[in-house]
C-alpha cells in the first residue's frame, strides 16, 4: 500500500483528493504549508507527493527544489494556473507531472498510478510469468507456450505492463502514459490499434479463449490464467 503526501492549503481540495486516494487503497498524509510538507516527507518517506503550487509560505516550486536535494520521490504538481510556462517551470525544477485544476477523479487517479509506477521503475521484475506466457524484460523476449514472439517495442511494453498486473484492469490513460509518456497528447485510438495487433500475435488460434480483455470505458486486462 503506497503512502501519498497531499500538500494543499484548500481544505475542500485536500478532502476531495484524500477521498479518491483512500478509495483506491492508498495511505494518505496531508500538509497545508510547504514547511510542514518538508517535515512530513522527511519523517514519513512517502512514495508520492501531490503538491499545490500556491502555498501560504514556501511555494510548491521551492518545496520541489528542496525535496529534490534529498529524495527522488515522484512529485505531481497541481495548480489552478494551467499555462504552458507554469508547467514547464514546474517540470524543470524537478516535478514529474503537472496537473491543472480542476481535474476529474479518473484522470487524477490515472496520473497517480502512472507516477507511482514510474517511481518503482527500478524495482520492476526482470521476468514476468503468467502461466505459459513469459515476458523476459531483461532480454526483451516474449514466449507463449514455448513459441517465441517478435513484438515491436510499444507492443512489448504494453504486454509487460499488462502482465505485471495480470487479472487487474489497467486504465487506458495509465497504459498511454506508461508506454508513450506523460506528455502524450495524440489520439487514444493509438492504444486500441496497438492492443489489436498485440492480440493478433498472442491469439494464434481464433477459437482459443481471449488473453486480453477489454473493459469498456475503462481499460484492458490480461487474463490472470493463461491456458
Amino acid at each position: 500500500m503506497a503512502t501519498i503526501l497531499v500538500v494543499d492549503d484548500e481544505a475542500a481540495m485536500v478532502d476531495s483528493m484524500r477521498f479518491f486516494l483512500e478509495k483506491e487503497g492508498y495511505r494518505v498524509l496531508t500538509a497545508t504549508t510547504g514547511a510542514a510538507a518538508l517535515d512530513v516527507a522527511a519523517r514519513e518517506h512517502p512514495d508520492l507527493v501531490i503538491l499545490d503550487v500556491m502555498l501560504p509560505d514556501l511555494d510548491g516550486l521551492e518545496v520541489t527544489r528542496r525535496l529534490r536535494r534529498d529524495t527522488p520521490v515522484p512529485i505531481i504538481m497541481v495548480s489552478a494556473r494551467g499555462e504552458e510556462i507554469d508547467k514547464v517551470v514546474g517540470l524543470e525544477v524537478g516535478a514529474d507531472d503537472y496537473l491543472a485544476k480542476p481535474f476529474g477523479p479518473r484522470e487524477f487517479i490515472a496520473r497517480v498510478r502512472a507516477a507511482l509506477r514510474r517511481g518503482r521503475g527500478g524495482h520492476r521484475p526482470e521476468r514476468v510469468e503468467v502461466g505459459p506466457l513469459v515476458v523476459d524484460v531483461a532480454r526483451r523476449e516474449v514466449t507463449l507456450r514455448g513459441r517465441r514472439l517478435q513484438l515491436p517495442r510499444k507492443e512489448f511494453e504494453l504486454l509487460r505492463v499488462l502482465a505485471e498486473h495480470a487479472g487487474e484492469v489497467v486504465p487506458r490513460r495509465v497504459l498511454l502514459e506508461t508506454v508513450w509518456g506523460a506528455d502524450f497528447f495524440g489520439e487514444e485510438k493509438t492504444l486500441d490499434v496497438h492492443i489489436s495487433r498485440l492480440r493478433q500475435r498472442l491469439e494464434e488460434d481464433p477459437s482459443a479463449p481471449a488473453l486480453i480483455h477489454t473493459v469498456r470505458g475503462v481499460g484492458y486486462r490480461l487474463a490472470s490464467f493463461v491456458p
